[in-house]
């Protein structure tokens, strides 16, 4: 299952944010997300559309550098911005310590440019040249409530729970007796909650679609990305983001494929079609994992926890990035009629599964 949103923190925002502070750092956001996916919605016409260098047949090549000079054009827009941020405080300390802060903000969001940039040139190496403009007819799906194919590797049964840990993160995960009407398919709704140290910090909305054969496609999702301050009374969780957010169909934005019927080894596809907003990446990395089989996969996994699961040989690992995030990704172990049990972090990060409410394999889990 999609857990904790991780891997795609938005990263022009998270940099350009860094000058002033509470709500003005907020509203640096909001304006870079807006003029962020004008921009983006801009350098996808120029790079989907055709044109004479559509010829070429080099659409993914063209959709990485249209998203390059959107970025950096975001870039430059927000440092203005921010210069005249700093314009306005009086004290020339306070003021020099901004403008140095807006050349670092600068710097740095343009290194991220340049690194995405490449990242996705290197994903179009696997991904093909290809325009991305997958084949999503209803007719081509099941009734979410009761697939006759369902994926036993991603189980969506009304009802099930998923509990997970890691560090000072819990996170729980539970198909609701919902589905969502997305571009003619209708999805399940599946109710994604992270708290930390008690306090919510996420809670998002994940809607998916089982396809008659066997692939589960990955429609979108709501995120509300929440907040709690000291000194507030009450201590409510306060919304602050809903970055990431997409729907096939708006804005641009298509579904992903969320888990194969059939994967194999080196299959790579994508999760999520929003262009600088969600564009998570999934390559299939073993399909017969148990522990020891692989010395590369056993690093920071509990071999109780692997044989719990994989004594088969059947467990699925896979590598997930996001296009936006160069540099970091993630494997996670799916077990067969559980979905995802363990995900381990290259930051060295591990979230694993604790409980489940549906199948007695979860009773007594180890601990992470």
């Amino acid at each position: 299952m999609k857990r904790i949103k991780a891997l795609a923190a938005r990263s022009i925002g998270r940099i350009m944010g860094t000058i002033g502070t509470g709500s003005g750092r907020d509203a640096t956001k909001a304006r870079v997300s807006a003029r962020l996916t004008l921009a983006i919605t801009v350098a996808m016409l120029f790079a989907l559309t055709g044109n004479s260098e559509g010829a070429n047949g080099n659409f993914c090549t063209q959709t990485a550098d249209a998203l390059f000079e959107a970025c950096e054009d975001e870039v430059e827009s927000e440092s203005f911005i921010d210069k005249a941020i700093c314009i306005n405080i009086s004290n020339s300390k306070g003021r020099k310590e901004c403008l140095d802060e807006r050349e670092d903000a600068l710097e740095e969001g343009n290194q991220l440019c340049q690194e995405q940039h490449d990242g996705r040139l290197d994903a179009c190496k696997s991904l093909g040249e290809d325009r991305y403009d997958p084949d999503f007819k209803p007719a081509l799906f099941d009734d979410p409530k009761n697939p006759n194919n369902p994926n036993p590797y991603f189980p969506l049964t009304i009802g099930n729970i998923w509990e997970y840990a890691g560090g000072t993160e819990f996170n729980t995960l539970e198909v609701l007796n919902e589905t969502k009407l997305i571009d003619g398919v209708t999805c399940i709704v599946v109710r994604d909650q992270v708290f930390k140290d008690g306090d919510l910090v996420e809670d998002t909305d994940d809607w998916y679609a089982p396809a008659k054969d066997g692939n589960t496609w990955y429609c979108g999702e709501e995120v509300k990305d929440f907040e709690s301050f000291d000194g507030d009374n009450p201590r409510i969780p306060e919304l602050v983001s809903i970055d990431g957010s997409f729907k096939a169909g708006r804005d641009g934005a298509k579904p992903g494929i969320i888990f194969l019927a059939s994967p194999a080894p080196d299959d790579v596809y994508l999760e999520e079609f929003s262009l600088g907003n969600a564009e998570d990446v999934t390559e299939i990395l073993s399909t017969t994992y148990a522990f020891g089989s692989n010395p590369e996969l056993d690093q920071f996994v509990q071999q109780q926890l692997a044989e719990r699961f994989c004594s088969d040989g059947d467990c699925v690992v896979t590598k997930n990035f996001s296009l936006l995030e160069p540099g970091i990704f993630a494997r996670k172990y799916y077990g067969l009629g559980i979905g995802v049990f363990l995900e381990v972090e290259n930051t060295g990060e591990v979230v694993q599964l604790v409980d489940c409410n549906f199948d007695p394999r979860c009773d007594n889990l180890p601990t992470p």
